[in-house]
Formats: structure tokens, C-alpha cells, sequence
């Protein structure tokens, strides 16, 4: 298994072109790896409706490759443990505790997920 978990933000950012050439860069190795994602990235990826459709069929095989991580009883566990530490939404309380449960870092430019507890987040901007 890979050591990250990706957040639907790179995920949509990568196949948009919307990083620098060395995160593109990068991001492309995490991808060639088995790439690691959520149950809830799943859902918000395949939700993402694009009038171009090759574009869509694109994340769609993306997700084919991916290793989905399931909402197991742990996962749960560590997401009421955050929601009762911070305000945070469920959905990204679920996706940090996948990346805690997992010991994955989260690759997101989503800046809710700092200072949590035990996740380590690499954060990717876009241009």
C-alpha cells in the first residue's frame, strides 16, 4: 500500500492541470503507485459531473485503479474522536481518520485538516 491517502481536491486538481509542473510532477509518481483513497473521495469524485466527457471517463478509470479504503469500525471510532476535538465536517472528519487509522499522509490543499492529531497532511496548492 501506498504511504498517502488523496483528498477529492488533488484528485480534481491533478486531472484539471491546476498544479505546478513539480507537484504535477509528483503527483503523477503517487498516482503510478496503487493510489490510496477514501470511500468518501470516491463519492465526491464519481459525483463530479464535466461536460467533457473524456475528461470524467478519465477519473472514473482513475478510481478503477485506486485502493479504496472502506468506512470500518476503526475509521469510525477516530472520526467521532476528531468531530468531539474540533469543528470539522463529517465527510473530511471521515478522510482524516482514514488517513490516521491507515498511518497514511493526507495530500489535500484543504487547510481544515491542520492541527489535527496524529494526521499528517502535505499540502498542495494550486498555481
Amino acid at each position: 500500500m501506498g504511504q498517502y491517502l488523496i483528498d477529492n481536491n488533488i484528485v480534481s486538481g491533478f486531472f484539471s492541470e491546476l498544479f505546478s509542473e513539480s507537484a504535477m510532477n509528483f503527483l503523477s509518481g503517487v498516482i503510478d503507485m496503487t493510489p490510496n483513497i477514501s470511500i468518501i473521495t470516491q463519492i465526491e469524485a464519481l459525483s463530479w459531473i464535466n461536460a467533457d466527457k473524456e475528461k470524467e471517463a478519465i477519473v472514473k478509470s482513475f478510481i478503477n485503479d485506486c485502493n479504496i479504503l472502506p468506512l470500518s469500525h476503526e475509521v469510525v471510532e477516530q472520526c467521532i474522536k476528531i468531530r468531539r476535538s474540533r469543528k470539522i465536517k463529517i465527510p473530511d472528519a471521515i478522510l482524516a481518520a482514514t488517513a490516521i487509522v491507515y498511518d497514511l499522509s493526507l495530500l489535500t490543499n484543504d487547510r481544515d485538516f491542520n492541527n489535527i492529531l496524529n494526521l499528517r497532511v502535505i499540502s498542495l496548492d494550486p498555481m
